[in-house]
């Protein structure tokens, strides 16, 4: 007899008398296999396979519900027009500020305000014979959060988006300070447009703010703002 006529009488044997792995058991595992079994049946992992039912090609899948679109948004007249004029220069410079000195006080200031003493920011003495930069320099943070004043966003009476009744900050995507400022360098920040976006009552607009220090190469400070502005 080959091979394959050997395995076409055992699947005949079979098909007549199938067998369970209990078959081949002694009696005590046999009780132990069909005990650990029906246990494994009645869990709730078992009855939940028990209950699931597969779909098959015949199956008729129900119809899906409509998804509610959201409202288009209208945008008012003075947004729509903004709106227009800073697609028209996403990735130029639309803004650059005044200068502004980062002298010593205004970092002992911001020291004071967020408790940051290190001396590398308070100690001049120290700072010129320890420091690589051989004076003190500003904290990052205080770069950073000067870009309000920077940016011309907290003078009414020079105002980046004059139009809008009320700018909002959302927060930051990322922040960079490629280099740091030194205390008494002076500071201006200028801003390209990366995105704008209609939203209800207003628009939100992603700006890439560069702080350039007076003489140096590198900025001080680069950062991805998201504004939203309510008209």
């Amino acid at each position: 007899m080959n091979v394959v006529d050997f395995f076409k009488q055992k699947r005949d044997v079979l098909s007549v008398h199938p067998f369970e792995l209990k078959d081949f058991l002694s009696p005590s595992l046999r009780d132990y296999w069909l005990e650990l079994r029906n246990k494994a049946n009645n869990s709730q992992i078992g009855l939940l396979i028990k209950d699931h039912k597969l779909a098959s090609n015949d199956d008729i899948a129900a119809p899906a519900e409509p998804v509610a679109q959201p409202a288009p948004i209208v945008m008012k007249p003075e947004a729509e027009k903004l709106f227009n004029e800073l697609n028209d220069t996403l990735g130029e410079v639309i803004h650059v500020g005044q200068w502004l000195t980062v002298d010593q006080n205004r970092i002992n200031s911001f020291a004071d305000v967020t408790e940051d003493h290190q001396w590398i920011h308070t100690d001049p003495e120290r700072a010129a014979e320890e420091s690589p930069f051989k004076t003190t320099i500003a904290h990052g943070f205080l770069t950073l959060s000067l870009l309000s004043v920077l940016t011309d966003s907290v003078d009414p009476d020079n105002q980046k988006f004059p139009t809008a009744k009320m700018t909002v900050n959302v927060g930051l995507n990322q922040v960079r300070f490629p280099y740091p400022v030194k205390a008494g360098n002076r500071v201006r920040a200028s801003t390209k447009i990366q995105s704008v976006t209609p939203i209800k009552r207003g628009l939100e607009i992603v700006q890439e703010l560069t702080v350039e220090i007076e003489g140096v190469r590198r900025p001080g400070c680069v950062a991805e703002s998201v504004i939203r502005l309510h008209f």
